[in-house]
C-alpha cells in the first residue's frame, strides 16, 4: 500500500534553505551550470554547513521521536539540482542524522507542480520564482533569508514559529486598504467589521494544522506559535475573533502598533518568522531566521 503523506505535516524545503550553499550559488551565477556541477561532484564528500532553515527542520523531525510509532511530520528535499549533483546534499543529511529520505530533483525545472504530488503543507526556498509560484498555486510558502550566523547546536525540544497577520495568516484585503487609503481608513474598516472573521491568508491552513498537532500533545506541546503584528487597538479585536472562529490556539500575541518586531522575535526565540514586508524582515533576520511571504500574482 502506498505511503500516505496526507497523514503528516509535510514540509518541502530546498537544499539552499536547509544548508549553506551560498558559495555554490555564486559559482552557478558567475560561471554557469557546468562549473557548478563539477564543483558539487568534486566536493560531494565535503559536508555542508547548516542553513537558515536547519533548526526548524530539526525541530519538526524531533516531533517523530516523542510518541513511539506515531510519526507527525515528513520533510521532502525539493531542489532544482539533478540526481548527479545531489549526493553532497544526501551526504550532509546523513552526517547530521536528519530523518529525511524523500526528494524531488528537477534538473532546473520549476518545483511548484510537484507540491501537490507530495501533499506539501509548507514550502521553504531561497529561490523567489519557486516561492512565488507556490503562493500562486495556493500553498503556504516563504522565501527564506539565508543568514548563517544562528546557533545550530542548541536542543530542539520546542519549535517556535512566529507569524505576521495581514497577508500571511489573513488575506491582504485589510492590508490593501491601509496601503491605498491610509491608517484611518484601515482602522475604520476594522472597527466596522470587528465581528466579521478575516478571510484566510496563505498560512491559515498551516496554522490550523499546527494547532491540531498542539492539541494532540495536550498541555506539553513541543510547538509554540506567536502572532507578531503591526496592528494595535482597536484593530486587535477582529484578529482575536477571527482566531476564535477558526478554533485556533495561538500561544503568544503581540500587537505592536508599528513598533519594531526585532526585539519581540529575539525574546520569543523564533525558529522562523513569516512576514510579507521586507522592512520588518531585514532587522529581524539579524536575530532569527525569517521568510518573506510574497503576494499572489495579479492575473
Amino acid at each position: 500500500m502506498p505511503y500516505d503523506l496526507t497523514n503528516y505535516l509535510v514540509i518541502g524545503i530546498s537544499s539552499r534553505a536547509l544548508f549553506d550553499l551560498s558559495k555554490e550559488d555564486d559559482i552557478y551565477k558567475e560561471k554557469g551550470l557546468k562549473d557548478y556541477s563539477t564543483y558539487q561532484i568534486q566536493y560531494e564528500d565535503s559536508i555542508l554547513n547548516p542553513g537558515a532553515g536547519f533548526n526548524l527542520i530539526k525541530g519538526f523531525l524531533h516531533l517523530n521521536e516523542l510518541v513511539p510509532g506515531k510519526r507527525k511530520s515528513e520533510v521532502i528535499i525539493m531542489s532544482r539540482n539533478n540526481a548527479d549533483t545531489s549526493l553532497r546534499i544526501f551526504n550532509s543529511i546523513n552526517h547530521y542524522e536528519l530523518d529525511i529520505s524523500r526528494a524531488a530533483l528537477t534538473s532546473g525545472r520549476p518545483l511548484a507542480p510537484y507540491l501537490k504530488a507530495f501533499d506539501v503543507d509548507l514550502f521553504l526556498s531561497a529561490d523567489e520564482d519557486d516561492v512565488e509560484a507556490a503562493i500562486d498555486a495556493g500553498f503556504a510558502a516563504g522565501l527564506i533569508y539565508c543568514n548563517h550566523n544562528y546557533e545550530h547546536s542548541k536542543p530542539q525540544e520546542e519549535i517556535r514559529i512566529a507569524f505576521d497577520g495581514d497577508a500571511v495568516l489573513f488575506s491582504d484585503e485589510s492590508e490593501m486598504i491601509f496601503q491605498e487609503k491610509g491608517l484611518e481608513a484601515f482602522l475604520e474598516n476594522e472597527r466596522k467589521n470587528a465581528q466579521k472573521p478575516l478571510p484566510e491568508g496563505p498560512f491559515a491552513k498551516l496554522l490550523k494544522t499546527l494547532s491540531f498537532l498542539q492539541q494532540q500533545f495536550g498541555d506539553n506541546s513541543p510547538i509554540r506559535t506567536a502572532l507578531v503584528t503591526s496592528r494595535n487597538s482597536p484593530a486587535h479585536e477582529r484578529v482575536i475573533r477571527t482566531l476564535r472562529a477558526w478554533g485556533v490556539r495561538i500561544d503568544e500575541a503581540f500587537f505592536l502598533g508599528g513598533a519594531s518586531k526585532d526585539g519581540v522575535l529575539k525574546a520569543f526565540g523564533a525558529h522562523i518568522f513569516f512576514d510579507d514586508q521586507d522592512t520588518h524582515l531585514r532587522g529581524a533576520s539579524e536575530h532569527v531566521p525569517v521568510a518573506r511571504v510574497p503576494y499572489r500574482s495579479k492575473k
